[in-house]
């Protein structure tokens, strides 16, 4: 008869055969990897790149350090002295690093954090070239622009946008200041020599001489005053267009082309039209007899400008002769000449007071006040893919063509067949010929 099966009972009281299985010790998992302790950006407890720069490295899950020697006299005490350990140089990793002399400091042989080289590595920021001339900024595109507490429509943009003067471009004669003096006082010594012999030797025929001297020059200075800036324009738009692939650095040139944005395009306020490289818009307040002055300079019977909204930017221009795209440099606070023809896009008379309701907005968002005034809007702008002719100086940078404002006024010089007297604008010239086709918006 075979042998008695062996059984055992269950917690619950069923008997099963077998034997019970005794349990077994729990281990502990195994990992393949140990984990990486947080280094809080300190390189020396970063593992490989702190032996990278032949830094010491503390391992926190290694062998702790060696207890430091105690040499001469006894435990207890008395004239026993305490020994650091040694410090070996060179990387941990190396196996023939304790063969090495034993040195009091850690060697570098990469030098320290802060020396090293840069690595050309460009990063996104303020565009390469859009910053100042010489500030070796390499940004790309950042725009620097936040919004007026006065309301939410009106935009206020940062310095790589140049806010231009509410005046009109200042076009100024070319004449030095000598002549000038010289000019008015020999005339004025010649009235008064005139109206004393007329008087003396009773002979008009003294006094009609200085007369016929003096009257053409007046009128010759009245004619330049009406006509000098037309006469300005007349030589930018004859000017001849220049070929950038073959311009030096440093030559004055005149370019023709399609314009595109550069880092931060423009918006006009009222209209909001996007993608533009130059924007204005200014408000006009017609002043009657006994009005009120819209500014300090105005005068009755005329319109002033009682707010103005004048900027533009750095922008790319593609060369009709040569094709390429130079980069033109209109932010930063440079000299800029823009002669674009603004719209009339709003306008209020005294038959016509009732306010649309973006114009009472855009007024609000400047405090500005819509009571009892007889006012025009006007906005002018330069939108992307327009035909622009920019007159500037090239300049070479870094395998970038820019055109820079020049270092002296553009001066149309004196143009004898048309009795105009040398004017001259300062920093670049912008001309846009292109029609807006903006419609007066009644309101």
């Amino acid at each position: 008869m075979a042998g008695r099966i062996q059984s055992h009972q269950l917690p619950n009281g069923l008997f099963v055969s077998g034997k019970l299985e005794q349990p077994k010790e729990p281990r502990p998992p195994t990992m393949a990897a140990r984990a990486v302790p947080y280094t809080g950006g300190d390189i020396k407890k970063s593992g490989e790149l702190g032996r990278m720069f032949d830094i010491s490295v503390l391992d926190p899950q290694g062998p702790p350090p060696p207890p430091p020697l105690i040499v001469g006299g006894n435990s207890s005490g008395g004239n026993s002295r305490q020994m650091a350990p040694p410090r070996v140089s060179g990387s941990s990793s190396n196996p023939n690093s304790g063969s090495r002399p034993n040195s009091g400091t850690v060697k570098k042989s990469s030098g320290p954090l802060s020396q090293l080289q840069p690595t050309g590595l460009i990063t996104s920021g303020s565009l390469g070239g859009s910053g100042p001339i010489g500030s070796g900024s390499r940004r790309s595109g950042q725009m620097d622009r936040q919004v007026s507490n006065l309301g939410s429509s009106k935009a206020k943009y940062g310095s790589s946008v140049t806010s231009l003067s509410a005046d009109p471009v200042r076009v100024g004669f070319k004449v030095p200041k000598t002549v000038v003096w010289a000019v008015m006082i020999v005339a004025a010594m010649g009235l008064l020599v005139g109206a004393f012999l007329t008087v003396a030797v009773k002979k008009p025929v003294v006094i009609a001489a200085v007369i016929a001297a003096v009257v053409p020059a007046v009128v010759v200075l009245v004619w330049n005053c009406v006509w000098g800036r037309k006469g300005l324009l007349g030589f930018i738009k004859k000017y001849p267009d220049a070929e950038l692939r073959g311009a030096i650095d440093g030559q004055f040139v005149k370019v023709t082309g399609v314009v595109t944005c550069g880092s931060i395009p423009l918006e006009t306020s009222y209209q909001r039209t996007p993608r533009c490289v130059f924007v204005s818009t200014e408000l006009y307040e017609y002043k009657g007899l006994g009005g009120r002055s819209a500014n300090s300079k105005h005068r009755c019977f005329s319109w002033g400008s009682r707010h103005a909204e004048k900027y533009v930017s750095d922008f790319y221009i593609s060369d009709f002769q040569s094709g390429l795209r130079a980069l033109v440099k209109a932010g930063y606070g440079a000299k800029v000449s823009p002669f674009v023809k603004p719209a009339t896009v709003a306008d209020v008379t005294t038959q016509n007071k009732d306010l649309s309701p973006s114009f009472l907005k855009w007024l609000s968002d400047r405090n500005l006040s819509a009571d009892n005034r007889v006012m025009r809007l006007k906005e002018g702008y330069i939108k992307e893919g327009s035909t622009v002719s920019v007159m500037g100086m090239v300049r070479r940078h870094d395998n970038v063509l820019m055109i820079v404002p020049p270092t002296e006024a553009v001066s149309s010089g004196c143009r004898w067949w048309h009795c105009l007297l040398p004017t001259y604008a300062d920093g670049l010239i912008i001309t846009c010929d292109d029609n807006q086709n903006a419609d007066v918006i009644p309101v």
